[in-house]
């Protein structure tokens, strides 16, 4: 049997090929440009987007693979982008796809459902379609020659019209790989007082991430550093929750994080009754401590 995975980031292509190759004889990566690295796969199925055209215009051409390859299992990194394609490759196989898996038990996948709060086994169809995030497969079980063939655009019917685009500056540590974890809630009630935190971060070398108000709702965030239902889904050693309630939508986001922080005045915030060690104080009175004592 085959498997195709489609990616879009090399990283996330590594972790869903060492995947594919627990299930499959084959493993074929599907890279847009050059985001596959040799070595992680079979073979590699190259797509070169036409500029002015979208990502998720290459649906009609990864389809064209499908039908070319007939995989039994395709294995999808969950990005916007990604999330269009896959959902247009499903309807055009006739079957479902089985999305945010968290583990595999043959081809019978856990995953979450009712925005996170819920798991659920799921035996796929006649061709298996996943989206996993980051974490589920270790990415050390990558091998293949990762032969390239470059694949020819197919133009889609209705393509969407590109106006403009502008390149998001990265910031920070990269989230999804990192062990340690911080993310700041709707405690911190003035911007300055995330340099404490950063501060913090930079010490015990972790990550700062944030809950969806402060992002969309307050702008001291860029987008990808969100956590939650929505946003980014971390499995990191350890997570910090700084002035986070712990509502559903976030902590789905860092729910299977091997050691869980709490910081919060309030004692009834819900984010105590899920993590191992809980403080209840104002992080503006325990935020400098805790940079002081590092």
């Amino acid at each position: 049997m085959k498997a195709l995975v489609i990616a879009e980031h090399a990283d996330a292509a590594r972790e869903l090929c060492a995947g594919a190759r627990t299930m499959a004889d084959e493993v074929v990566a599907i890279s847009f440009g050059d985001t596959v690295e040799p070595g992680v796969s079979d073979r590699i199925a190259r797509i070169s987007v036409p500029e002015g055209a979208v990502l998720d215009d290459a649906a009609d051409t990864v389809v064209g693979v499908f039908d070319a390859e007939k995989p039994g299992v395709v294995l999808a990194e969950p990005t916007r982008h990604v999330k269009t394609i896959v959902g247009k490759l499903a309807y055009h196989a006739g079957t479902a796809v089985i999305t945010d898996a968290i583990s595999f038990e043959g081809a019978t996948a856990t995953s979450l459902y009712f925005g996170g709060i819920a798991q659920r086994a799921q035996k796929p169809g006649d061709v298996a379609v996943y989206t996993v995030g980051s974490g589920v497969f270790d990415p050390a079980g990558a091998q293949g020659e990762g032969a390239v063939e470059d694949v020819a655009w197919v133009a889609p019917v209705r393509g969407t019209k590109l106006v403009s685009s502008q390149p998001i500056e990265k910031s920070g540590v990269d989230l999804t790989k990192a062990d340690v974890v911080m993310a700041a809630g709707r405690g911190f009630t003035e911007e300055s007082q995330l340099d404490v935190a950063r501060d913090i971060c930079e010490k015990i070398g972790g990550g700062l991430g944030c809950t969806r108000p402060l992002t969309e709702g307050l702008d001291w965030f860029p987008r990808e550093a969100y956590i939650g239902v929505s946003g980014l889904m971390l499995s990191p050693k350890v997570y910090v929750g700084i002035g986070t309630s712990g509502q559903m939508q976030h902590m789905v986001g860092v729910n299977r994080a091997e050691t869980v922080f709490a910081i919060n005045k309030d004692k009834n915030a819900p984010i105590f009754k899920q993590c191992d060690y809980g403080l209840v104080g104002d992080i503006k009175d325990v935020l400098p401590a805790l940079a002081a004592a590092l």
